[in-house]
């Protein structure tokens, strides 16, 4: 996949769009992902765990493939924090997008928090066979 540039990721320090500031007062972590190829598609596999299905926002805009998925923290009734090692917080990750990916025909899916992208391949970029005729 070294030679392929159906998918730039986007690295950034600061994870939200430029020009805009976060309107939640929490951790926002950048989820780690695996990208996968074959012929047909790519498929993100992304990291995104106490985010139910419901709580995942996928977005594309222009050439930009956006995931926002939101964390309800959960605190137990009756009882008061005073001790804390699992940090939790909200998901944010962009994916620059080639004219390979078929835009309208993107999908997502979500399960025990892993998040799976499917980006197929627009029809003119698919490997095809081409038959040999004998002559």
């Amino acid at each position: 996949m070294a030679d392929n540039k159906s998918l730039e990721i986007r690295k950034e320090a600061v994870v939200t769009p430029e020009g805009s500031e976060r309107t939640r007062e929490c951790t926002c972590f950048i989820p780690r992902s695996d990208i996968y190829e074959n012929d047909d598609q790519l498929v993100i596999v992304m990291d995104i765990p106490g985010v139910d299905e419901g709580s995942i926002d996928v977005t594309v805009e222009r050439d930009i493939l956006t995931v926002n998925a939101y964390v309800k923290p959960a605190a137990m009734e009756g009882y008061e924090m005073i001790y804390s090692e699992y940090e939790t917080g909200d998901y944010q990750r962009s994916f620059k997008l080639s004219g390979e990916i078929d835009r309208n025909k993107i999908e997502a899916a979500a399960k025990d928090g892993v998040l799976r992208l499917y980006l197929p391949k627009s029809a003119e970029y698919q490997t095809r066979k081409i038959g040999v005729k004998a002559t």
